[in-house]
């Protein structure tokens, strides 16, 4: 693991950008894993910005979203191709019909989570997958477990993260009980691993991710085993692991 110690959530937000922007430029038709939540908006507004000034050509870019929730529409401003359109997407020459998110709305969910699968695996896997972390060690909605899931699946959401999510819906009750999210193995697959992690809340997860047990009770520790892996984190994220590393 390349760990880059920042001061804030500012310039881990333009760390990140760099790091994905110079991953476009050595391989423009690169195949990307997005994540969605708190801690990325500010990379991607950096990002939206390297396009704005002409640094960036998102035209040969494919993308694929970690997750989506079970029942929301694409149009609902809480779901995650929302996230991405109002984030991302509308503001780069991106192609909209190379831009992949789960369907949330879908009657099969296996056959959805097979054809996720299967879509990414068409497309020669992924280049770089950006993953924020969860207070309780979870990437994507991989929440802690006996196991490690292995490719994309559907999945209950923990009481704590429902509730971490709660500021962004009018009250808990309207959070979503379940998710649509990549496996695991997913995850380890692709080529390189960026990690983001903002605020002492996260410092936990950080410290069990890099020097706990590999342990899916804590999934993002599996990172650990990964060849290729960059974490960006602030000083607070950092705090417990400041005189370990």
């Amino acid at each position: 693991m390349l760990i880059y110690a920042v001061k804030d959530y500012e310039e881990l937000s333009r760390k990140a950008a760099n790091i994905i922007s110079a991953q476009i430029i050595l391989k423009p038709a690169s195949v990307l894993g997005l994540a969605t939540g708190s801690t990325p908006v500010g990379t991607y507004r950096h990002l939206v910005e390297g396009y704005q000034k002409g640094d960036l050509d998102f035209s040969k870019v494919t993308s694929v979203n970690l997750d989506e929730y079970r029942g929301l529409s694409g149009d609902h401003d809480q779901s995650y191709r929302y996230f991405m359109n109002t984030n991302l997407f509308n503001h780069v020459n991106i192609r909209k019909d190379h831009t992949f998110v789960p369907n949330g709305l879908t009657e099969d969910g296996a056959e959805e989570c097979a054809d996720y699968d299967a879509r990414i695996e068409a497309l020669g896997g992924i280049d770089l997958q950006l993953l924020g972390i969860g207070g309780n060690g979870h990437i994507g909605f991989n929440e802690p477990s006996s196991v490690f899931t292995r490719g994309t699946h559907l999945v209950t959401l923990t009481q704590e993260t429902r509730q971490a999510n709660a500021r962004f819906f009018a009250s808990i009750d309207e959070v979503p009980t379940q998710a649509y999210t990549m496996g695991v193995g997913n995850i380890m697959a692709a080529k390189k691993v960026l990690l983001l992690a903002s605020g002492e809340n996260k410092a936990q997860a950080l410290y069990d991710t890099v020097l706990g047990p590999v342990d899916p009770m804590v999934p993002a520790s599996i990172l650990q085993l990964h060849s290729d892996v960059i974490i960006v984190a602030d000083e607070a994220a950092l705090s417990l692991l400041n005189d370990k590393i």
